[in-house]
């Protein structure tokens, strides 16, 4: 099975990108500045346990600088490092429509500043959009490869529950299906690891294989220093999967997907400074080769499952 021309077993986004424009597309991140009505008290106190003062937020850049000048600077630099070509503007820290529209479509505008961009990736919680926030979103898909990314976590409302996420799974599956009723693509995140069991942690995703999701990323759960997760792990409340484990679960996942769907994580290694465990983490690209090689002893792929049951949509391959 041959996935956009490469030897991966599953429909991996960077590939999906390069074969769509005819050239490598890397994101840039963006800071805003905006908050999370999880973190603010709106609707909890503390934020869900594993998030750090970053917000999941992957760069270095201040929210001090302008959004046009952090696009100017992640576009540079990565054109002098790698010879970009094609940039996507992501807003990755904390929930990125968490502001008035009004504000929000400055601050979209504002990314889209360079004729070399011809995309927008926009990190969200679904507790935090509403109908004219997605007719704004909606309205940029004519002209740029629009995405939203929704941190679900777990279809399991105990699983939620015990996060702190502040919302349950009806919440996601109404702002999804009304972020689908308007054409834009939907890249749900999952985390492996949260008390579940591998029976409930693949219910969810057959549950996302049943919604046929446009793209996924995969976390394995984490302490990072300065989060409420990190204390509960230094008091024996929590263990952490093992990598083998993970890697297992991962492959699993792959094969209920639908072909057509997007892979944009399959592991990442967070921040090295803050991990405190699993620290096999740390080592990405070793947990990504270790896929490969379990998908290939498997003789398995993406969809592998989904083919057997005639449920296949090979839309993207």
């Amino acid at each position: 099975m041959e996935f956009n021309g490469t030897d991966k077993r599953y429909n991996q986004y960077s590939a999906y990108l390069k074969n769509k424009f005819g050239a490598k597309v890397y994101k840039i991140t963006l800071d805003a500045g905006f908050s999370c009505p999880n973190r603010d008290g709106t609707i909890s106190s503390g934020g869900c346990i594993f998030c750090d003062d970053g917000g999941s937020f992957s760069q270095a850049h201040s929210n001090k600088l302008s959004i046009e000048e952090q696009v100017n600077i992640g576009a540079e630099t990565l054109k002098s490092r790698f010879k970009a070509q094609k940039f996507m503007s992501y807003f990755q820290a904390f929930s990125n429509t968490y502001k008035p529209v009004k504000e929000l479509e400055k601050i979209y505008n504002s990314s889209l500043c360079r004729d070399d961009i011809v995309g927008l990736s926009i990190g969200t919680r679904p507790d935090c959009i509403d109908d004219d926030k997605l007719k704004l979103i909606a309205s940029y898909k004519d002209d740029y490869y629009t995405w939203i990314e929704y941190g679900l976590q777990s279809m399991h409302n105990k699983t939620l529950e015990k996060i702190n996420r502040g919302h349950d799974f009806d919440c996601f599956l109404k702002a999804y299906e009304k972020t689908k009723a308007l054409g834009i693509n939907v890249c749900v995140h999952i985390i492996v690891g949260l008390w579940e069991t591998d029976e409930e942690i693949m219910q969810t995703a057959q549950k996302l294989s049943e919604l046929n999701i446009d793209g996924i990323k995969i976390h394995m759960l984490c302490a990072l220093n300065n989060t409420k997760l990190a204390d509960m792990y230094n008091n024996g409340e929590i263990t952490f999967r093992e990598e083998d484990d993970y890697v297992n679960l991962v492959c699993n996942i792959l094969e209920v997907l639908p072909q057509n769907c997007t892979i944009h994580r399959l592991a990442g290694n967070g921040d090295k400074n803050n991990l405190i465990a699993p620290k096999w983490l740390g080592k990405k690209f070793d947990c990504l080769n270790k896929i490969d090689r379990e998908l290939i002893k498997r003789g398995t792929f993406q969809g592998y499952k989904c083919l057997q049951y005639g449920l296949q949509n090979n839309n993207h391959v």
